[in-house]
C-alpha cells in the first residue's frame, strides 16, 4: 500500500518536472501578455481628459421619455476597439459615460461625465431633444467629499438583475407614457426616486450613476486568451426555447406534441424579443448615501436598497443589491474593518466612474467585470430621464424661464 503511494508521488514529481519547463514559459507569457494590455489602456485613459456637464430640465418637460432614449441612441458608441491591434497594442477601449442623479440636502441635480471630446456632440443631441435644457460644464461634485469615518457616515450599493439580461424591467412603455395621455393621468415611474432623493435634509447627500458603453459582440476581449460571444442574444434564444418548451404537452396515444401557451408565456417571450431589438448598453449601477455622523438617518438604508423597486416586474425582471458596504450577520465584520475598507472602495469606484475594470489606486483596468448587465435604450431612458411636471418634486433644478430665439429682423451692428 505504502509502495503504491509512493509510486503515484514519484510519477507525480516526475510529470511535474516534465511539464514544468513547458507551462511555465507559457504562464509567463500570458501574465506579460495581460500587464502590457493593462498598462496600454491605462495610458490611454489618461490620455482623455473627463469633464462632468449639468443638464438642467426645461421649466416645462412636455416629451415623454422617448426623447432620452434617441439621445442615448447617439451615445451608442463601439470605436475605440475594433481591431485586435488598437484593442492590444494602441490600449484601445470603447468610451463609457456615467448618467448621474444626485440629491444635495433635497436639491437634486442631473449630470453627465464624458470623455471632454464628447462635450459639443454630448450638448447637440440634448438641446435636439430637451431645446429648453440648459447644459453647462461645472465641476466634478465628487472629488470635494473625502470619507472621514470618524466625522461621517457612509452607505454604498450596487445593483445587480434578478433574471438574465434578455428578460426586460418594466419600461415608460409598460406605464403608457409613450401615449401621449394628458398629463395628469400619466405615472412616471422615476417619481418615486425623485420624491426620495428630493426628500434628503441638509447635510444628506445621495449620489447615483448609471455608467453605460455601447454593448457589442467582442471576438476576443484584452488580457484574455479566450473568445466572448455576445451572449446577449444568445441567453435571449436559449430562454425564448425554455418558455416554447414548457407549453409543450404530450399525447399518451399518439406520442405527439401540442402547444398550450398562456398568456403568460405568450406576454414573455414577446417582451424578450422586443427587448433584444433595440441597442443594448453594458451597465453598471451604483448608489451612496452619505453625510456627517450625527445627520445621517439609517431608515435610508433600506429605502436605498428598494429605491429601484417600481421597474421591478414579477414575471419578467428587476433589481436586487449586488455589493453592499454593509453586512448580513455581525460575524462577516467582527471589528468594522471589511465595511469600512468597502466604504473607501466603493466611493474610490464612484470617483472614478469605474465599473468594467476592477478599481486600483491610479486606474480601473484590472480586466475584471463588476457584475455589469445589459439594458436597452428604452430600460435605461426609464431609468434616466429629464422628468415632466408629473413629476411635482419642488427641488429638482430646472431652468426658470424659456429661452426664446431673437427675432429674425433684428437690425445687425
Amino acid at each position: 500500500m505504502q509502495d503504491g503511494l509512493t509510486s503515484i508521488i514519484e510519477k507525480g514529481v516526475d510529470f511535474f518536472l516534465l511539464t514544468v519547463p513547458i507551462l511555465l514559459p507559457i504562464f509567463l507569457i500570458w501574465v506579460l501578455y495581460r500587464n502590457y494590455v493593462n498598462y496600454a489602456q491605462e495610458k490611454k485613459f489618461y490620455s482623455f481628459d473627463y469633464i462632468v456637464l449639468e443638464i438642467k430640465p426645461p421649466a416645462e418637460v412636455k416629451k415623454s421619455p422617448a426623447a432620452m432614449e434617441l439621445f442615448l441612441v447617439a451615445l451608442h458608441q463601439t470605436s475605440g476597439e475594433t481591431t485586435w491591434v488598437k484593442r492590444t497594442f494602441q490600449g484601445g477601449f470603447r468610451a463609457w459615460f456615467s448618467l448621474e442623479i444626485v440629491s444635495k440636502g433635497g436639491n437634486i441635480h442631473f449630470y453627465i461625465w464624458t470623455r471632454s471630446v464628447y462635450k459639443r456632440f454630448i450638448e447637440s443631441q440634448l438641446y435636439a431633444q430637451y431645446p429648453g435644457a440648459e447644459v453647462n460644464e461645472v465641476e466634478d461634485y465628487s472629488q470635494s467629499f473625502d470619507f472621514n469615518p470618524e466625522k461621517n457616515e457612509l452607505f454604498g450599493i450596487e445593483y445587480k438583475l434578478t433574471k438574465p439580461d434578455p428578460y426586460p424591467i418594466k419600461t415608460y412603455v409598460d406605464y403608457a407614457l409613450d401615449q401621449g395621455d394628458k398629463e395628469e393621468e400619466q405615472v412616471d415611474p422615476i417619481t418615486p426616486m425623485m420624491e426620495y432623493m428630493g426628500s434628503l435634509r441638509p447635510g444628506e447627500q445621495m449620489w447615483v450613476q448609471f455608467i453605460v458603453r455601447a454593448h457589442r459582440a467582442q471576438d476576443k476581449v484584452p488580457g484574455k486568451l479566450f473568445a466572448k460571444t455576445d451572449l446577449w442574444q444568445d441567453v435571449a434564444k436559449e430562454e425564448v426555447q425554455k418558455i416554447r418548451e414548457e407549453s409543450l404537452s404530450k399525447d399518451d396515444k399518439g406520442g405527439s406534441f401540442t402547444v398550450n401557451q398562456t398568456e403568460g408565456q405568450k406576454k414573455r417571450i414577446a417582451a424578450i424579443e422586443r427587448s433584444v431589438a433595440k441597442l443594448g448598453f453594458d451597465v453598471g449601477i451604483r448608489a451612496l448615501y452619505m453625510a456627517d455622523q450625527e445627520n445621517f438617518d439609517g431608515i435610508n438604508i433600506p429605502l436605498t436598497i428598494a429605491m429601484l423597486k417600481q421597474f421591478n416586474s414579477n414575471d419578467l425582471n428587476g433589481f436586487g443589491p449586488y455589493h453592499l458596504t454593509v453586512f448580513d450577520y455581525p460575524w462577516d465584520d467582527f471589528f468594522g474593518i471589511r465595511g469600512k475598507k468597502r466604504k473607501y472602495e466603493i466611493l474610490e469606484q464612484y470617483k472614478g466612474r469605474g465599473y468594467f475594470f476592477t478599481s486600483r489606486p491610479k486606474g480601473w483596468f484590472s480586466y475584471e467585470d463588476r457584475s455589469s448587465f445589459i439594458l436597452n435604450t428604452e430600460e435605461l431612458a426609464t431609468m434616466y430621464h429629464l422628468p415632466g411636471q408629473v413629476a411635482q418634486t419642488p427641488t429638482i433644478g430646472r431652468v426658470e424661464s424659456q429661452r426664446a430665439a431673437p427675432p429674425p429682423n433684428l437690425p445687425i451692428q
